[in-house]
């Protein structure tokens, strides 16, 4: 993969059917965590670690801040917020694929300065098994 522009990395809202760009998020993060499960026992060679492998929980983050492009994609992002919603998202990463899944809104923070635009900072998290599908 070469080099990419941040600014392509989309993140989208499924919004009645059809997936809509949240944002003009600039900038963005997406990190993937896996769990371990300690399995190390007393007869552990060297007494290291052994770890039981795809028995941990996985979970997929995502955070961004930036600007609402429009009334209609904040009103969308906060109702699911304050609705404590679970929808489905996609992060489009360029020249390698999209992630589809159940996302729940953790954090949704506003900022601005008097002689500014207003920000916004958000947070998903993963609800679910998602899938990835390369370009």
């Amino acid at each position: 993969m070469v080099a990419q522009k941040g600014k392509d990395l989309l993140l989208k809202i499924d919004n009645g059917g059809s997936y809509v760009t949240v944002a003009g998020l600039r900038s963005k993060r997406l990190a993937f965590n896996a769990e371990t499960v300690d399995a190390t026992d007393a007869e552990s060679a060297g007494r290291w670690r052994e770890l039981l492998g795809g028995a941990g929980v996985q979970r997929a983050s995502v955070s961004g801040a930036g600007i609402f492009k429009d009334q209609s994609s904040d009103a969308l992002v906060r109702a699911a917020f304050f609705n404590g919603s679970i929808l489905s998202w996609q992060i489009v990463i360029p020249d390698f694929g999209t992630l589809t899944g159940a996302f729940q809104v953790t954090a949704l923070e506003y900022s601005g300065q008097y002689n500014g635009e207003i920000l916004f900072e958000i947070a998903l998290e993963s609800a679910g098994a998602l899938t990835f599908a390369a370009l």
